[in-house]
């Protein structure tokens, strides 16, 4: 008497159905980790942008929303200064200021302006005097956001 293998009968598993390899993949967890990704990156993605670092003075103003076309020119404690993250020389300030074209709406682009605390007010002045004589009028000041009630 001979037996079968698969339960006799020719049927393969329980219930009588056969039992094929799953052919088809679940990417419902896959979607779940890249969603989970895409939103670390957005709000990663702002504070990689303050390249060079340097102590914000406190404020209690509110956020500004980012706009796409804006300049980020930072004044370090030892008096340096860089537009975006590249070091300039000494009276390069302007020239590069200079270089800087108008948008597709003909308005300049937004300066966020980011110096040290410890600097001294007319170093700040200095630059926002060139960022004016080279034609930039909107110009925001960056400071860490304090939680404090202050005085």
């Amino acid at each position: 008497m001979a037996m079968g293998l698969n339960g006799g009968g020719g049927r393969r598993g329980r219930g009588g159905r056969s039992r094929a390899p799953m052919a088809e993949i679940n990417v419902t967890p896959l979607v779940d980790v890249m969603l989970v990704l895409l939103i670390i990156f957005m709000v990663a993605a702002p504070l990689l942008k303050a390249a060079v670092p340097i102590e914000l003075p406190q404020s209690r103003a509110k956020a500004m929303a980012e706009e796409t076309q804006q300049i980020t020119i930072t004044l370090r404690r030892d008096g340096a200064i860089f537009y975006e993250d590249q070091q300039l020389a000494a009276g390069e300030l302007g020239e590069r200021l200079a270089s800087v074209q108008p948008g597709a709406d003909g308005k300049m682009p937004l300066v966020s302006l980011r110096g040290d605390k410890a600097l001294d007010y007319g170093r700040v002045m200095g630059v926002m005097g060139e960022l004016n004589r080279a034609g930039f009028t909107s110009i925001s000041l960056v400071t860490d956001v304090s939680g404090g009630s202050g005085s």
